[in-house]
């Protein structure tokens, strides 16, 4: 059997089918860390995969945050499954069980531990020198201890603390114990790329805490290295029960990392950190695993996946485990849907329906309202206020006019003149139209079949004012647009100088600095912006803009650096 553990920084940024990254990955068992889902966002595409079976854990507290997610292949799945380590969110049969002694927790602290999304557990059935056995997969994503907040590394310090008592307490039952994913502490100073930049890089609560996790003998006997020496007898005593799979295979490999900075491109020159693991139960690793080596060149997420080999078979359990996501009401198809809380209520017929006929001016909303206008002053949500002239008056008969079948007219149609039986050299202020519409008015025909000599007076006579032209009524559409022409030369504006306005906005916005070339490579810097708190928060510098490295690699970033004058 082959299991794999990656953190992938978010599953829904995956391209492409998430079954063809499953398949490409040649896994039993695939653990994923931080895959930055909720139970609300999560889809039915990223959920139930053909030819898997999937068990998620999410963040309760924070969206896009932590969440881990195992993918066991059919012929692989778990008799148990269970979210978390305290067995506080286990509310099915089917758990793994054996939760050791949690006395020294508080219950809200078991609580804040298993609120973030950080750990699943799937318990199968492997086939070993024909023996039946139980193997706990606990797929955990560690928290990472946040410098500028104290609390954080006290709450990672703590789920260490949970993890190992879980895992022993399984492995106390006679269970064999896998621990994968993304610690989030590097072990050694081999498994850093730079320890000498870490202050007492052994004293870090993480590494002790590491040292009492593992066992003393974490690589395989001499005659079996294929070629590595041994560890140096400087290293640590290991009292744990635990094995580094990793370097149980690959004891003395350098530059072995699977984490790099996608802020500094940390990656191009391998220059980052080991923090991503399996760890077995010193049993199996020494009797079952035959081979553990990381994927550095799989992209896609700032973590590269970490594989291990076993010489031992899985056997598939018939049905899954009740966490299994297939099971959830959303995707099972037991939802409740919406229409399910809406009753369908019957129309009671109303007497006035049968009346007198409303003036057909009224639009069909105005009608229902004023055919019920005790229930009906609702218009999407929005009260309408009702007015005298929406109610015929009592006593009054009222002029039935048949309603038209064209609801709304032309936007045109209220742009026209209107037509008077006074002439006038002069068009009254009422005809005046709006220099939006002028094109569009035409003479009426009643106006054109009325005197001609009066009618070549009125054409004759047109008035320019402000930004109104007045036409007569007879105005043809040619003369309409010579006065539109004129009343744009009269009332057209110089622009101002573009020159001048471009000097303004330069003088006020200033863009960014010019950059400076490094000394060493004479490139072009990159500009950076300090985000960390505290006096230098928000000023601007300058960079190397080559991939950050060791100072020996000719290829990394130098050491450049200079701020940026806000004077210039």
């Amino acid at each position: 059997m082959k299991i794999l553990t990656w953190n992938i920084n978010g599953i829904r940024t995956f391209r492409g089918s998430i079954k063809n990254i499953l398949d490409s990955l040649d896994a039993d068992i695939i653990c994923v860390q931080e895959t930055k889902v909720t139970r609300d966002l999560l889809d039915e595409r990223t959920a139930i995969v053909d030819g898997y079976n999937s068990y998620f854990s999410f963040s309760r507290g924070r969206s896009g945050y932590s969440g881990v997610a195992t993918f066991c292949k059919d012929s692989a799945t778990p008799f148990a499954a269970e979210e978390g380590l305290t067995g506080l969110l286990t509310c099915h049969k089917g758990a793994a069980g054996c939760y050791g002694d949690q006395s020294e927790f508080s219950e809200e602290e078991l609580q804040l531990l298993d609120n973030e999304g950080r750990a699943v557990i799937t318990q199968h059935r492997i086939k070993c020198l024909e023996q039946m056995q139980t193997l706990t997969v606990i797929n955990v994503y560690c928290p990472r201890a946040d410098p500028e907040k104290p609390e954080r590394k006290q709450f990672k310090l703590q789920f260490y603390k949970l993890l190992q008592c879980r895992a022993e307490a399984l492995l106390k039952d006679g269970s064999h114990v896998i621990v994968l994913g993304d610690v989030n502490t590097s072990h050694r100073p081999i498994d850093h790329c730079d320890p000498s930049d870490i202050g007492h890089f052994e004293e870090n609560p993480g590494r002790k805490w590491l040292n009492d996790f593992l066992h003393s003998d974490s690589q395989r006997e001499p005659e079996e290295h294929d070629g590595e020496c041994e560890v140096t007898s400087a290293d640590p005593i290991h009292s744990g029960r635990f094995v580094d799979t990793f370097r149980y295979f690959h004891p003395t490999r350098t530059s072995a990392f699977t984490c790099w900075s996608t802020l500094t491109g940390a990656r191009q020159t391998n220059y980052g950190t080991r923090i991503d693991y399996i760890f077995a139960d010193h049993q199996l690793a020494k009797k079952q695993f035959v081979a553990a080596d990381i994927l550095p060149e799989v992209e896609g997420s700032d973590h590269c996946p970490v594989w291990g080999q076993l010489s031992c078979s899985l056997l598939s359990c018939f049905k899954p485990p009740p966490l299994c996501t297939r099971y959830l009401p959303e995707f099972a198809g037991k939802q409740q849907k919406l229409s399910q809380f809406l009753v369908k209520m019957e129309q009671k017929s109303n007497p006035s329906d049968t009346g007198d006929a409303l003036p057909g001016s009224q639009e069909p909303t105005e009608r229902l309202e004023n055919l019920n206008p005790s229930g009906a002053g609702l218009i999407c949500g929005k009260k309408r206020i009702m007015t005298a002239d929406s109610v015929t008056p009592k006593g009054k008969k009222t002029k039935i006019v048949k309603a038209s079948s064209k609801l709304q007219g032309n936007l045109l149609s209220f742009f026209k003149p209107k037509h008077t039986n006074v002439p006038s050299t002069e068009a009254p202020v009422s005809q005046c139209e709006s220099t939006l519409g002028v094109n569009e008015v035409t003479s009426s025909p009643k106006s054109q079949k009325g005197n001609t000599t009066s009618q070549d007076a009125s054409t004759a006579v047109g008035k320019v004012s402000g930004n109104t032209v007045c036409v007569s009524n007879g105005a043809t559409k040619e003369e309409n647009g010579q006065q539109m022409k004129t009343k744009a030369e009269t009332s057209s504006q110089p622009n101002p100088k573009p020159e001048s306005s471009l000097g303004f906005w330069k003088s006020v916005l200033r863009g960014p600095p010019p950059a400076p070339s490094c000394k060493v490579h004479g490139e072009p810097c990159v500009l950076r912006t300090v985000k960390k708190e505290g006096p230098n928060m928000g000023k601007q510098f300058f960079v190397c803009a080559r991939p950050q490295g060791h100072a020996s690699n000719p290829e990394a970033r130098c050491n450049f650096f200079a701020w940026v004058d806000k004077g210039k």
